[in-house]
């Protein structure tokens, strides 16, 4: 009850951000009820409804990492002083995030599951009444335990992801003077990277392998393809944060000025809260791209169906909706220190410089990095 009445004096920006949370939770909702339609409708494929359900968790890691990040940028359960004397900790606002987070997947949950039953027509009085029985399967009955356990998977991986990511911890002090520990995943994901694209190569010219079969109408591709395009993506990830600090190096090289010194420290200091989400995000692009590259060059023109399109939509916006939101993070983080430089007589056009500065140089090495490696990852199978 302390959620429900946290969520419903909240801020419309912040109601908003959770109504984002909770549509792409409707969409993940739908697509795992049309794969259990699926099932349904061919029981003798069951291989093929097993790597039709695989593929959904791509939206749904996509959707909890876009919650997790809401619930990072919540106001109601940041610790203020005074709310523990009254029963809320630490440990009991990160529980009330949790709960917060799970009643808005469930929401969208719930709303999946009537607009699910409203096309195959089981729900009657409005418009498009059995607009898609056939394609799931409306003749069949649905089978209600299935169903519900599919739907409540993302409620509760998300409530338990942010109740993860926001759970007290204690670290103890750096030393005076110690330098901060810059992220370590690069060379691992630059690996990862090399790894991918030798194995995607590898397997797009020798054509051989077992296809696997893609949801909507786009298979018969070798699974060492989309192997490679899965190892690709994970490295760009990991690859994030050590890009975004060596950008902020880049920034203060050469006798930089205060305005280059403030951008890049602010781009060293947040590698690893910006980073992980833009190297996400640079994955999920390379990935569109490759996938357009193929569609262009594919003589079938519904090689994509529509479900593989609202699948291709959940990622890219959850994942883009993530990296705002993170920004959003970063600027609450240093507030303190805007306000500091701006009571010591900074101009605010100095503020605004470095953040044009931070965005430009991100631009200039993510940009044509995700370029380059959509293109390695299409050649395979465009050439």
């Amino acid at each position: 009850m302390l959620a429900l009445r946290l969520a419903r004096g909240a801020h419309p920006l912040v109601m908003t951000r959770r109504l984002l949370v909770a549509a792409a939770a409707a969409g993940v909702g739908f697509l795992l009820l049309c794969t259990l339609g699926y099932a349904v409708g061919h029981p003798e494929r069951s291989s093929a409804s097993v790597l039709r359900l695989l593929w959904c968790v791509l939206p749904l890691a996509a959707t909890v990492q876009f919650a997790v990040a809401v619930a990072r940028t919540d106001p109601a359960t940041r610790p203020r002083p005074g709310l523990s004397a009254v029963g809320l900790g630490p440990a009991r606002l990160t529980a009330i995030a949790a709960a917060s987070t799970a009643v808005a997947c469930t929401l969208g949950s719930m709303v999946a599951l009537l607009f699910y039953l409203h096309l195959r027509g089981d729900i009657t009085g409005l418009p498009f009444d059995g607009a898609a029985a056939e394609l799931l399967a409306a003749d069949q009955p649905i089978p209600l335990a299935a169903a519900l356990t599919l739907l409540a998977v993302l409620p509760v991986a998300a409530a338990t992801a942010a109740g993860l990511a926001l759970r007290p911890r204690t670290a103890p002090a750096p030393a005076e003077g110690a330098a901060k520990p810059v992220p370590s995943g690069l060379p691992w994901g630059v690996a990862l990277v090399a790894v991918g694209l030798a194995v995607e190569t590898y397997a797009g010219r020798g054509g051989s392998g077992s296809a696997l079969p893609l949801p909507g109408r786009f298979d018969g591709n070798p699974a060492g393809v989309l192997a490679g395009w899965v190892l690709t993506a994970i490295g760009l990830a990991m690859a994030g944060p050590g890009i975004t600090h060596g950008c902020g190096r880049l920034l203060q090289a050469v006798r930089p000025g205060a305005t280059r010194l403030l951008a890049g420290r602010v781009l060293m200091d947040e590698s690893r809260r910006i980073g992980r989400p833009l190297g996400v995000v640079s994955a999920v692009l390379s990935g569109t791209l490759a996938a357009a590259a193929l569609y262009d060059s594919n003589t079938s023109s519904d090689a994509f169906g529509p479900l593989t399109s609202l699948g291709a939509a959940l990622i890219l916006g959850c994942t883009t909706a993530t990296l705002l939101t993170a920004a959003l993070e970063s600027k609450q983080g240093r507030a303190h220190t805007t306000k500091a430089l701006l009571r010591i007589g900074a101009p605010p056009t100095v503020l605004r410089t470095a953040a044009l500065m931070r965005a430009g140089v991100l631009l200039a090495v993510f940009v044509p990095l995700t370029w380059a490696v959509a293109e390695l990852a299409a050649l395979p199978l465009t050439g």
